[in-house]
Formats: C-alpha cells, sequence, structure tokens
C-alpha cells in the first residue's frame, strides 16, 4: 500500500511510520520539520530509502496540501491510504471562564480543519484505489455519550472529526474507499505523557490491520478503537 501519514515524525505518527514500513508499505511521511538531524523519521529514511520519502506538510496551511498533492500526481502517486494523524493538545485545563479562544482556534486549525484540507486535496488520487481507506485518527475525548467537564479545544475539535469522518464513510462508499475514525488508546507519547498504559507501537500495530483490512469493523458509524471495536457516539 502507499499509505500518506500526518504528523509522522514523532509519537503515533512515527510509530505507524515505523509499522507500515516494517509490513512492506510505502509510506509518505508529512511533517512540519523533514529536515531535522537525527530525528527518528531520519533513521527510518535512512533504514528504507526506496520505501519511505518524507514530504513537508503543515496541515494547517492549504497550500502545504494542495502543492504535496500535486506534485504527487505529476509522479503518478496513486494513494491507497490516507492516516490524519496530525493533532494538538491545548488549553487541557482551562475553564471556560478562562479559555483562550486562539488556542480553541488553533486546535480547530490542525484537528480539524487539518484532516479536512488533506483530503480534500488527497482523495483525487485515491479516485482509481478501490479498497482504500481514510483513516483520522480521533479520541474517546471525542464522544457525546461519555463527555466531561472540560477539555474544550480537543475533545469538541475531535467530536466534529468524528461528524467529518461519517459524512466522508457515505460519500466515498461507492468508489470503494473505508473512512473510520478511530480511538488509538491513551499511549506514551508527548500528548499522553509517560503515565499512560498503552505503548504506541501496539496502537500503531492495531492501526495498520484496519488499513490493510485485516480488521473489519462491524458498527452502524465510523468511530472505532485501534481493534476495531466500536466507540460510543
Amino acid at each position: 500500500m502507499n499509505l500518506l501519514i500526518t504528523g509522522a515524525n514523532r509519537g503515533l505518527g512515527l510509530a505507524l511510520a515505523a509499522e507500515a514500513l516494517r509490513r512492506g508499505h510505502r509510506v509518505l511521511a508529512g511533517t512540519r520539520s523533514p529536515h531535522d538531524a537525527g530525528s527518528k523519521l531520519d533513521a527510518l529514511r535512512s533504514a528504507f530509502p526506496d520505501r519511505l520519502s518524507v514530504h513537508i506538510l503543515d496541515v494547517a496551511r492549504e497550500e502545504h496540501a494542495a502543492r504535496l498533492a500535486a506534485e504527487l500526481a505529476e509522479q503518478g502517486v496513486v494513494l491507497d491510504g490516507i492516516i490524519n494523524n496530525a493533532g494538538i493538545l491545548l488549553g487541557r485545563d482551562s475553564p471556560i471562564e478562562q479559555l483562550d479562544m486562539d488556542q480553541v482556534r488553533q486546535t480547530f486549525e490542525i484537528n480539524l480543519f487539518g484532516p479536512m484540507t488533506v483530503v480534500k486535496h488527497m482523495l483525487p488520487l485515491m479516485a482509481h484505489s478501490a479498497g482504500g481507506i481514510i483513516l483520522n485518527i480521533s479520541s474517546e475525548a471525542g464522544s457525546l455519550t461519555n463527555a466531561y467537564g472540560g477539555d474544550y479545544p480537543y475533545a469538541i475539535s475531535k467530536t466534529a472529526l468524528n461528524m467529518f469522518t461519517e459524512q466522508l464513510k457515505h460519500a466515498v462508499k461507492d468508489r470503494g474507499i473505508r473512512a473510520l475514525s478511530v480511538h488509538p488508546g491513551w499511549i506514551r507519547t508527548d500528548m499522553g505523557g509517560g503515565q499512560a498504559p498503552g505503548d504506541p507501537r501496539e496502537s500503531a500495530a492495531g492501526i495498520l490491520d484496519l488499513a490493510e483490512g485485516k480488521t473489519v469493523p462491524d458498527c452502524r458509524f465510523a468511530f472505532v478503537d485501534y481493534l476495531g471495536r466500536p466507540m460510543a457516539i
């Protein structure tokens, strides 16, 4: 598979890239900082020079997605999968009375508008990719059923991302493309923190099983965890 992974330079994105390469896939790694010498992504590029390409892709800047899509189209690249992994967590402990609305806007730019922008420009590259998949990395925080107080920017952006995925699922199904929002679990990354119980490598393996079709969820809505189990909307 040809897989585009955003936010691939660290955390879950890096684990996804590494697992995909281990399985023999080609990875197009999107990152805001593709030239960080000595980075783990750079090490992966050295280990898999024929199957890993690194691309400048700040999902908050539509011109990045448009330019990359044009370059890939010119090269004749067909995408089999898009994993919208890039995300941020801001304003977690802010009560509504003190909420920084600029942080809310920034969160939506990356967590919601970013995936929408990537899909907008990359979907034409999947036009002849029957069996393709779009995976939007979401969170249990986006569940309306299990809503909790606070964490406004992140939680609300993930709820909106789930709605986007649900709409997208219906829009692309006649083209043989699947769309899922995936809760990766609480994992040990910069975002999840060192106290998290989950291993990002285990989460990445489950997400790749979804991408490959080894795990096929049986659920009404397009919101599952990394093992394909339905999540509460």
